[in-house]
């Protein structure tokens, strides 16, 4: 049973007048649940989000036009997790929770209730799209060789360093700040415990039962901050957005136009959010540093940032020390 505080009760009760009891409103009580009690480590048991991050700094990894649209619009863009480059975004997690389950039935010998359980998630990732999550993604490493060539325009664009302990105090009301984690075996996931519980105790396997579906909408709501294991390199923190509860998410989307394709993001209004914890964007923001392999003078960024009146910043431009060889074509 999900124990919401009394404050996050009525905002809730305010905000669900005359909307069905439908999927959205299952997800917004967890998500609410989650902002109270925080995001499970990687066994699912201790809190991260009392976290404060005093001492991190989380480094975005792009190219200039978007930091054009982080500096001088004051906007970041939370994009959907599904069109990154792991493919398994949000699947990964859904899938190796239903084999978690799967396994601790067939130990048990109930393999015609497992076989419910693989029908069960089959089903519940056709609707992925639906769940999608939006998010902007930081990694703690610094000049880091990996992070320049899959997200820095392979060497050529910047990196802007945050500090974390100020993004943590942005991420309120909609927005959730989520360490990244990597992991294969959900055996020990608190979820896994969960669904094995329900079923034991003989739950009927079907979406139309709200216990399910109470716990489905919770793997999906968990399974943002999952990653395959091969990314663990990444040492990744993501600022996290769910859309789809859109009686409660007012943010406006907007789509990008190139020549292959239309994606659609949400634009966060940074400078708004700087003014709700009492701080310029200047202050927000480390350093910044240009790629190993850009082609981008010192000189003419801090110009950029001078002109656009962040004269603080100028001053913490400095070049990549990352040796990244630029791939012969």
């Amino acid at each position: 049973m999900l124990l919401i505080k009394p404050d996050c009760q009525n905002r809730f009760r305010r905000q669900c007048r005359g909307i069905e009891n439908d999927r959205k409103t299952e997800c917004f009580m967890i998500c609410l649940y989650m902002k109270q009690q925080g995001t499970e480590t990687e066994m699912g048991t201790d809190s991260i989000m009392g976290k404060t991050y005093e001492n991190d700094i989380f480094y975005h990894y792009t190219d200039f036009q978007a930091l054009d649209g982080i500096l001088r619009c004051a906007q970041l863009r939370v994009n959907n997790v599904l069109n990154m480059n792991d493919t398994a975004e949000m699947s990964h997690f859904m899938r190796r929770l239903c084999h978690a389950i799967m396994k601790r039935l067939q130990d048990d010998g109930e393999n015609a209730r497992a076989e419910e359980v693989q029908k069960l998630f089959q089903e519940e990732l056709k609707k992925e799209f639906f769940y999608s999550a939006y998010a902007a993604c930081f990694s703690f490493y610094r000049d880091d060789a990996a992070q320049w060539e899959r997200y820095g325009n392979r060497g050529r664009g910047v990196c802007i360093a945050f500090y974390g302990e100020l993004l943590k105090k942005m991420a309120e009301g909609d927005l959730s700040l989520h360490k990244v984690f990597y992991r294969d075996d959900m055996t020990e996931h608190k979820l896994t415990k969960l669904f094995y519980r329900l079923i034991k105790d003989g739950a009927e396997l079907s979406n139309d039962n709200p216990k399910i579906r109470r716990a489905m909408s919770e793997a999906w709501i968990r399974s943002v901050v999952f990653k395959h294991p091969s990314f663990s390199s990444e040492h990744e923190v993501r600022l996290v957005v769910y859309p789809y509860e859109k009686e409660y998410f007012d943010v406006k989307p907007c789509y990008h136009v190139s020549k292959e394709r239309i994606k659609k993001y949400y634009p966060l209004d940074l400078m708004n959010m700087c003014q709700k914890i009492g701080i310029g964007l200047e202050e927000l923001i480390q350093e910044i540093i240009i790629g190993p392999e850009s082609t981008q003078s010192v000189s003419i960024l801090q110009d950029y940032l001078q002109d656009n009146g962040l004269t603080k910043l100028a001053a913490r431009v400095s070049l990549s020390n990352c040796p990244l060889r630029r791939p012969l074509v």
